[in-house]
């Protein structure tokens, strides 16, 4: 009996209207255009505005046009994993609030944290439940509000984040496609570097977290950049090495974008040239678990059946992997 494995089928995006240069940054904190983007090669990023808009917006809009564009019935789907840090509230799981929203009323869910990893912890997880046999249609979502988050009057945050959100289709095949290997890390003594100090168990949300700005996003950008470098970069090589492929068997990179700088060193210890490394990170910034997702959603048109991909991402806490994934359709 042929081995199942699960090939995503189906791919959804959404980024909001608003986008915020980096000549409005400059009106807002001590910083400039050339400078963000000769450290980050972000131009741009969309900002989610609006009161109640929390993450669920974007991940409703994303799954919605992902299932119209494959005529999927969303009472067929099995199962919906959101991966987020930045969820609507502490509970119920965003993840339910989609999953009601977009008709998927026979389908469980749950939400997944891990950062700028997380969506491809949720691919993982995902194609695992296709791989038992025992569900068919699986939606893995990545997306954030990170605006929600940050200080904008802190330049070494404010400048890297935006908001979005991706998801694919998953589903069973007997092909040699789909999500092949996996290698997935995680290291608890990256908390110090980067994460949000209050509203959690440890520093409940009081006047005095508040006041001190304890619910932003913290980063010591040159320890995480370091990290960032040297992980995503060996966990990309050592998927390719375990799979037998060289650069010339890999047709694209699909790199998490946190930084033009980390994703070209990346690159480069893969042997692979800026053409095949999809990147949006000029218009879209940092979305977190939602920039994997999104670049798969605006390659879309230009993968083809059978296309090698990598797909690497590294995220507080820490947390970082790879993925290496053989499309399963042509656009």
């Amino acid at each position: 009996m042929n081995k199942i494995r699960a090939a995503i089928t189906g791919v959804g995006g959404y980024v909001p209207d608003y986008i915020l240069t980096n000549k409005e940054l400059e009106t807002m904190v001590d910083t400039n255009d050339e400078w963000i983007t000769s450290r980050t090669g972000i131009k741009e990023r969309r900002i989610l505005k609006g009161e109640h808009q929390g993450v669920s917006v974007m991940a409703i809009a994303a799954v919605k046009e992902m299932l119209q564009k494959t005529k999927v019935d969303p009472k067929e789907i099995d199962l919906i994993i959101f991966a987020t840090i930045t969820a609507d509230m502490t509970f119920p799981a965003t993840a339910n609030i989609v999953a009601t929203a977009v008709g998927a009323t026979n389908a469980f869910s749950y939400d997944l944290a891990a950062a700028c990893s997380g969506f491809l912890f949720g691919l993982s997880t995902g194609a695992s439940f296709i791989e038992s046999g025992k569900y068919k249609k699986v939606i893995v979502i990545g997306g954030d509000k990170m605006s929600a988050i940050l200080d904008y009057t802190d330049r070494t945050t404010c400048i890297i984040f935006g908001d979005g959100a991706g998801c694919v289709l998953l589903e069973p095949t007997t092909e040699e496609l789909g999500v092949m290997d996996s290698i997935l890390k995680s290291d608890g003594s990256g908390e110090s570097y980067l994460h949000m100090k209050a509203g959690g168990s440890r520093i409940p949300a009081t006047h005095d977290s508040v006041d001190k700005h304890q619910h932003y996003v913290y980063q010591e950008g040159s320890a995480v950049f370091k990290f960032a470098v040297y992980n995503m970069a060996d966990v990309s090589a050592q998927i390719a090495e375990r799979n037998h492929l060289t650069a010339n068997d890999i047709q694209w990179l699909v790199p998490h974008q946190a930084n033009k700088r980390i994703i070209d060193a990346t690159a480069a210890r893969v042997g692979i040239t800026e053409d095949r490394v999809m990147m949006n990170i000029a218009r879209y910034g940092n979305t977190t678990a939602g920039t994997i997702p999104l670049l798969l959603w605006d390659y879309e048109k230009q993968l083809k059946k059978g296309d090698n991909l990598i797909l690497a991402a590294f995220g507080g806490g820490f947390t970082w992997g790879a993925i290496y994934v053989k499309w399963a359709y042509n656009s």
